[in-house]
């Protein structure tokens, strides 16, 4: 599987590289996305690939289960992986939009399910899940495992969109009107993403 890696890079220095040469020959100069992206790493859940963006349109952050730590656990936390890309892509280069973008079949919030003992063999995975505790017991009352999946799903991404607004820096610009902020859940197996409706308060498909 190297092999297809390095493939893979002659392959886009030949086509992607030479078909956008102008504009990598102006992103030399710095970057100016538009777009700030908070996904999960599931390697399903391209951004670039969902979105057609072009290179530098997109600030993106990943990790597992596309989890925005609230503030303060962030402050108290060594290390603030998604907490200052947040602040970078906010503060310094002023992004008009934020997108949280969950989706179906997330091994991450599946994991909130494992038994103990699974967990305990990922002891790194299950501190980061504590920030889930409160998606989980809302969800732990459902006895359909397709259904209760389905809803912490959506849930989560409304979670997390909560944790953003209680950095003061993304709650001071959205109140501006200078920040959006998006809610999408995108269903790998059809490519539909819905997209959050505030006013409704239901996800609807973007068509």
């Amino acid at each position: 599987m190297a092999t297809k890696l390095f493939e893979g890079l002659k392959e886009f220095k030949k086509g992607d590289f030479e078909k956008h040469k102008e504009l990598f020959s102006e992103l030399k100069k710095g970057q100016n996305p538009h777009t700030f992206f908070i996904g999960c790493s599931d390697s399903r859940v391209v951004p670039n690939v969902i979105t057609k963006a072009l290179p530098g349109e997109l600030f993106v952050v990943r990790n597992i289960a596309n989890v925005v730590p609230p503030y303060k656990a962030s402050s108290e936390s060594s290390y603030k992986c998604t907490a200052s890309a947040l602040e970078y892509a906010v503060e310094y280069l002023e992004v008009r939009n934020i997108v949280v973008c969950g989706h179906s079949n997330c091994g991450g919030l599946k994991a909130l399910f494992y038994d103990e003992k699974k967990l305990n063999k990922l002891p790194i995975v299950k501190r980061w899940l504590s920030l889930l505790d409160d998606v989980k017991k809302s969800v732990e009352h459902i006895e359909d495992g397709a259904f209760r999946e389905w809803e912490i799903e959506h849930l989560n991404i409304l979670k997390q969109i909560d944790n953003l607004t209680t950095y003061p820096f993304v709650e001071k610009r959205f109140k501006e009107g200078k920040l959006n902020i998006f809610g999408w859940y995108y269903i790998i197996e059809t490519g539909e993403v819905y997209n959050y409706n505030f006013d409704t308060q239901e996800f609807e498909l973007i068509n």
